[in-house]
């Protein structure tokens, strides 16, 4: 990911990550709010699912916006054939993909991105078995679901994170959580995933929410410290 500007900081830039887009006029709204990366997830168990959308659509993004595709437990051939179907270069295995299937991807030539589920407490192993495998952790609510509970963890746990890989804060992120993401960010958080708290119905994003959420999430930047870059 992209280092801050800033030297005198271990902080990375921080961004946003817009995920379980599927409706294409919706999308496209999204999109001309800019965040950085828009997650499209390619499972059927999902109402979010994406596979019905038109690679096109997907593969015109603007250039400073990075598609991500979400897979669970899908098979190599599977992820790689959807991704090149849908020009993604970056993914997300939202399941109990090995730390072998990440660096056989990686090896391939993707970034690859491991949603770790998070309980009463951080899982330290299981995020040291993936350390040297992925580029980016996703830490998300453990729930009986796959995704898309609206549900958060105890931020707090992640005083206890002691890798060096940069990680994205999922699970229940909501349009009143600015203050709290604040007060989460740490040196190695890269910024924030959000989904099921911005919806006004699975997949359709409340555009409404977004923008004044982005926009005080900007506003922040602008009157906080120089390197929190969202």
């Amino acid at each position: 990911m992209n280092q801050s500007n800033n030297t005198s900081t271990p902080h990375r830039d921080r961004f946003i990550k817009v995920c379980g887009n599927c409706n294409e006029e919706n999308l496209r709204q999204v999109s001309a709010l800019t965040p950085m990366m828009m997650g499209f997830i390619f499972t059927d168990k999902s109402p979010r699912c994406a596979t019905g959308v038109d690679p096109e659509i997907v593969k015109s993004l603007p250039e400073y916006i990075i598609p991500v595709g979400v897979f669970l437990n899908a098979d190599e051939e599977t992820i790689k054939a959807t991704a090149g179907k849908f020009g993604i270069s970056h993914l997300q295995l939202h399941g109990s993909e090995s730390p072998e299937l990440c660096d056989r991807l990686r090896n391939s030539g993707f970034k690859v991105f491991k949603t770790i589920h998070v309980g009463e407490s951080l899982p330290v192993e299981l995020i040291e078995r993936y350390a040297d495998s992925v580029d980016m952790f996703v830490f998300d609510t453990l729930t009986e679901k796959a995704g898309g509970s609206g549900r958060k963890f105890d931020w707090d746990l992640l005083e206890n994170y002691n890798a060096e890989v940069p990680y994205l804060i999922g699970g229940g992120v909501s349009p009143d959580d600015i203050d709290n993401i604040v007060t989460a960010m740490r040196p190695h958080m890269a910024g924030i995933d959000i989904n099921s708290r911005f919806e006004t119905s699975p997949g359709i994003k409340d555009i409404r929410l977004l923008t004044h959420f982005i926009l005080s999430l900007r506003k922040f930047n602008e009157d906080g410290p120089s390197y929190i870059t969202f």
